[in-house]
Parts: C-alpha cells; sequence; structure tokens
C-alpha cells in the first residue's frame, strides 16, 4: 500500500480510453463513448471480485460512508456506534446527515470491541459501523450476533482493508452495507474515489439515485430521467474509474508483494520478546497493509517511535498523538467546531465527549505502532529495514 507506487502501462491504456473517447462523465453521451463505460466496468470488477451483488461507486471513501448511511434510511438523532480509532471521515459521513456519533474503545484488534459496542446500544442506535483499520478487521461473527439480536445495521468500513477475507469472504460484502475507499494512498486507488457494495437490492437503488442528485437513471436520455426524492453529486468521473479499474485487476498481486514483505518484518520483530501483534480474529487474514504491533508502554512506544523515524525508517505510525486518526486530538468534534449550526438533537447527543475517557483504547493505541508496509520495496530493502527496525526497537528497550 498504496498501489500508486506501482503505476505503469495498465492504468494509462485505461486513462488513454477515456481520453481517446472525450468523455469524461460516467453517465450519458452513448454515442461518443466508443464503447467504453469504465464506471460500469470497475462496478461489475468489483461486484465479482469482492463477492457482492450491487457495487456503487462515488466521489469518495467519505461520500460512500454517508451514501451507505442515507441508503439504509440513517437520518436526524439516529446513533450510530464507531470506533475511537478511524479516520476523522467516520464521524464527519454520521454528522452530516444529521445522525450522531457514539464513539466507543476498541480492543487488541484495533477495532470495535464487541463488549463496548454491546453496552452503548439504546433505543436510538440504528447501525453499528466497524471501520477495518490498517489492513485488519473487527470480530465480525461478534458484530453480526449483536446486530441481529438488536435488529440493527451493520456498516463495514473497509477503506483501509481492501483484499482482507474474514471466513473467505472480503471484508465489505459481510455486512448490510460496506464501504471501500479509492483515494490516492489506499491499496488500490483511483486518485479519488469509493464504493458502496450490498447485497440488498434496495440499498443498491438508493444508492445509485443519491449518489446523482436522486435521478432515476431509467432509459438512455438523461434529459428525461425524473427524481423520486433529493440527492446530491456524489459522482466518480471516468477518468477515475479508468484508474481504479486497472489498479483491481492487480489487487492479488498487491496483495501477494504486501504480505511477502509484512512477513519479513515481522518474522524480525518477533525475535523481540517485549513485543506482541494485534489480534487478527479466527478465520481472518489481514491485507497485509500495515505490520501493527504492541510495546510494553506507552512511553516505550513514544521512544521507539521517534527512534525509528531518526533511523530513517518512515511511515511508522504511533496514533496516541494524531489528530487524524484518533479521538484524543479531535477538539474540532468535541468542541463542535463547525461552519453551520448544530442541531439540538445532535448537540445533546455529543455531550458525552466532554467528560468520557477512553482508557482501554488509550492503552492500546498507546502502546501501538503500525508501520505501512509498501510495494515498491526490493527484497534488500526489505531485509535492511526489518534489520534496523529490530536493532532500533531493541536499543530502545535496552535503556529503557
Amino acid at each position: 500500500m498504496p498501489g500508486f507506487e506501482l503505476f505503469g502501462d495498465k492504468e494509462r491504456k485505461e486513462v488513454n480510453d477515456v481520453l481517446d473517447s472525450g468523455v469524461l462523465m460516467r453517465y450519458g453521451f452513448d454515442g461518443m463513448r466508443n464503447g467504453h463505460w469504465k464506471a460500469k466496468e470497475l462496478e461489475q470488477t468489483l461486484e465479482e471480485k469482492l463477492q457482492v451483488k450491487h457495487a456503487q461507486l462515488v466521489s469518495s471513501g467519505t461520500a460512500a460512508v454517508t451514501i451507505a448511511l442515507a441508503a439504509a434510511g440513517i437520518g436526524a438523532g439516529d446513533e450510530v456506534i464507531m470506533p475511537t480509532f478511524t479516520f476523522v471521515a467516520s464521524f464527519e459521513a454520521i454528522m452530516m446527515l444529521g445522525a450522531i456519533p457514539v464513539l466507543v474503545d476498541i480492543d487488541d484488534t484495533l477495532t470495535l470491541d464487541p463488549k463496548a459496542v454491546e453496552a452503548a446500544i439504546t433505543p436510538k442506535t440504528k447501525a453499528i459501523m466497524p471501520v477495518h483499520m490498517c489492513g485488519s478487521m473487527a470480530d465480525m461473527g461478534a458484530l453480526i450476533k449483536i446486530c441481529k439480536e438488536h435488529d440493527l445495521i451493520l456498516l463495514e468500513d473497509s477503506s483501509q482493508a481492501t483484499g482482507a477475507t474474514y471466513k473467505g469472504k472480503p471484508l465489505g460484502s459481510i455486512g448490510d452495507l460496506g464501504c471501500l475507499s479509492l483515494d490516492f494512498v489506499k491499496i488500490i486507488t483511483a486518485g479519488e474515489g469509493g464504493a458502496v457494495l450490498t447485497n440488498n437490492p434496495k440499498y443498491a437503488l438508493h444508492a445509485d439515485r443519491f449518489s446523482d442528485h436522486g435521478h432515476d437513471h431509467k432509459g438512455n436520455d438523461r434529459g428525461a430521467e425524473t427524481h423520486p426524492f433529493l440527492g446530491y453529486n456524489f459522482r466518480i468521473s471516468e477518468l477515475h474509474a479508468a484508474v481504479g479499474l486497472a489498479q483491481l485487476k492487480r489487487l492479488d498481486e498487491f496483495v501477494a508483494i504486501q504480505k511477502k514483505n509484512y512477513n519479513m518484518l515481522r518474522e524480525a520483530l518477533s525475535r523481540i520478546p517485549e513485543i506482541t501483534f494485534r489480534t487478527v480474529p479466527e478465520g481472518g487474514e489481514e491485507s497485509y497493509s500495515f505490520l501493527s504491533f504492541f510495546l510494553p508502554d506507552i512511553e516505550t512506544a513514544r521512544k521507539a517511535s521517534a527512534a525509528l523515524k531518526d533511523h530513517g525508517v518512515d511511515a511508522c505510525f504511533h496514533y496516541y498523538d494524531n489528530n487524524w486518526h484518533y479521538i484524543r486530538k479531535w477538539e474540532h468534534l468535541k468542541e463542535l467546531k463547525t461552519l453551520y449550526p448544530i442541531p439540538a438533537e445532535v448537540k445533546e447527543g455529543l455531550k458525552y465527549l466532554q467528560t468520557k475517557t477512553f482508557e482501554q483504547s488509550d492503552s492500546y493505541i498507546g502502546r501501538n505502532i503500525s508501520c505501512l508496509i509498501k510495494l515498491s520495496w526490493t527484497e534488500e530493502e526489505v531485509k535492511e529495514r526489518a534489520n534496523k527496525m529490530r536493532n532500533v526497537i531493541t536499543s530502545v528497550l535496552t535503556k529503557s
């Protein structure tokens, strides 16, 4: 990860098809296209590759979460349970619809703790949204059970875990709805883009229409289409879809490279007794886009993170103090700093953030370091990196 590292002739060929036709929009202009429908082809390929009946391309992963929530009828005053460790887009998408993000602790999977989820359910809860961070997954079996018992929607955010599976099923295809990101730093990229996945035909129809101003997409005359309901513009362009199509066809290649590099690094760090690795739920297989491990305490993790950076080991993240991915630095959420008035119901629903603490999440994130696995490394570079990481962390532990 990310897929842009291996851009090449396959991506150029798909993009040139679009440029040669001159049609950059995914809808209409049938006669000018020379038979090229990149967005449609990418949706069909996603359905086949990720074993899902419906895929709707959209403009971003954030748009995908927003559309998935809207497609399921989630809106004003509804509560959506989400993890403390994610990207800010998770709560942004929920709040955009007037719903209330309910943040709960993670466990050693670095994703939703099912016990914390169950404790947070109220009569207003409508959905549970696991976010499969850093290439691996939540305990989907436990979350599926909770959703069935409480009649809740299960919405997977697989933006960072495309290519991972749980009990043989691709992440994103397991819940009622799934979301992917195809932005520039994901394992497969379209530059910008995302997708909503579902096996539910009603949700698929809603996602198709909501993402394009409510158009019903019936017939070939765009001007004659009707608007069954209000929608917004979350369309992807043919250029972005073309890049994503070429990249998706290379997903297995990318995962295999990541797995090889991941295993070499993990084997080196496994020799350090003080290191433990994130838990992958039974039946799960990562996308191997990150190697995530725990050190004995937060101070050791901070020192190790700084030492790795000082020794030229880049892209190793200590998320405890990160303002994009962990709740500690989300002051704009806690203080509701927006450009628009927040509904009173949402303000009331978010008051818990003023006093609630997340000691369990702090413990896991504080001790964790997640290292990006790059596709472009040579075998020699991986070996050198593995030795350097082992030596640096061993030195930090010796001094602690």
